[in-house]
């Protein structure tokens, strides 16, 4: 599984800022992300589609939706989107 840097920098914003509302819910934060992602490497197809290639996956526990594409030899994570945020702003970054 690969990130865009976008994706990445999105994941560390989102950590930073529940880490400073309590000591310890950024990591809960992570530990989500990667429960998720797990969840989608072992069923990339089961999650919500947008467009051929692209699906989002709701976290359980946080207002986040992982935001991927399944490729030929990978699944390529476009966002790490707050539900909160204005819907579909990662849309232009899938273009390839």
């Amino acid at each position: 599984m690969d990130f865009l840097d976008l994706a990445e920098a999105e994941l560390d914003d989102a950590f930073e800022y529940y880490e400073d509302i309590q000591k310890g819910l950024g990591s809960r934060f992570i530990a989500e992300i990667k429960s998720t992602l797990s969840r989608i490497q072992h069923n990339p197809e089961a999650w919500q589609k947008f467009g051929q290639r692209m699906h989002r996956c709701l976290l359980n526990r946080f207002p986040y939706s992982v935001i991927y594409q399944i490729r030929v030899d990978l699944i390529l994570v476009i966002a790490i989107a707050c539900n909160h945020q204005e819907p579909n702003y990662w849309i232009n970054r899938a273009k390839n």
